[in-house]
């Protein structure tokens, strides 16, 4: 049987939805409680059709790092989101899961060829991940309502975190990944 003969097999990959990012936290984000309420709800539906969900998780290991430091609460995964115990957690240190992480190991072992992403930072980890994954042979789909970014400036510009936001994903949808909503995602079969 070639790969394509063989059946697919689809994942929920959940990108940094970490403590920081939420209001009080270290770097907090634009929207990301509603980011973070639409990937509860994508959880919760690949946990119920018994679809596997991976969780990313960023570890920032460096002395002066701003935030996901280890050992605060801010690099815990949120509540909204967090792991049971039968799910795996992948720990990274770049914005790239796959770099130098188990990620693309741990997807070939489970016999992955399709991936449902959401996560933050729409503009950093969400990106990098999407774009890879792609590279490496995934059909992608990214529940855009389930991902978060945040205000951004370049020179004298100020760029509020929803624009950064769409900006981001009208590039993914430009040729890396289908990018539609939260409700679209677990309308679609899963059988």
């Amino acid at each position: 049987m070639t790969r394509r003969e063989l059946p697919t097999t689809e994942a929920l990959l959940i990108i940094d939805i970490q403590n920081d990012y939420f209001p009080g936290g270290a770097h907090p984000l634009s929207g990301p409680v509603e980011a973070a309420e639409h990937a509860q709800e994508l959880l919760a539906h690949f946990r119920s059709v018994g679809r596997p969900a991976v969780h990313v998780q960023h570890i920032w290991d460096a002395p002066d790092a701003p935030f996901m430091r280890p050992g605060t609460a801010g690099v815990e995964i949120h509540t909204l989101v967090a792991p049971q115990a039968d799910e795996p957690v992948v720990t990274k240190a770049e914005p790239n899961s796959f770099l130098d992480t188990r990620l693309q190991v741990l997807l070939e072992e489970i016999g992955v060829d399709r991936l449902v992403v959401c996560g933050m930072m729409s503009s950093m980890c969400v990106d990098s991940t999407v774009r890879a994954a792609s590279d490496l042979g995934y059909a992608v789909t990214v529940a855009h309502d389930a991902c978060a970014a945040p205000d951004l400036s370049f020179g004298d510009t100020e760029i509020p975190g929803a624009t950064v936001h769409a900006s981001f994903m009208a590039a993914l949808a430009g040729g890396y990944a289908r990018v539609i909503p939260t409700r679209e995602v677990i309308a679609e079969p899963r059988g």
